[in-house]
């Protein structure tokens, strides 16, 4: 099943102190939205509403989880 993956959905236990540093923290913010933008295409990819290789929604796939991962550590230690 094709869905999005929302970062208070990932991270539902997390979800206020999410909502807190993008609100709070510029840096947190930024990552945040480049991570909204891109989840945001590759869902768009997903469904056909965009035409992109195979390779190209691996990349953007995969930045995704790199920007995920980064946004985790932040909740975690901000």
């Amino acid at each position: 099943m094709i869905q999005k993956h929302q970062l208070t959905e990932e991270f539902p236990e997390h979800a206020d102190r999410i909502h807190e540093l993008k609100e709070k923290n510029s840096h947190f913010k930024k990552l945040f939205d480049e991570y909204d933008d891109l989840d945001h295409e590759v869902y768009r990819i997903e469904t056909n509403s965009e035409a992109a290789s195979d390779e190209t929604l691996n990349k953007l796939r995969i930045e995704r989880v790199k920007l995920k991962d980064e946004l985790y550590q932040l909740i975690q230690t901000l």
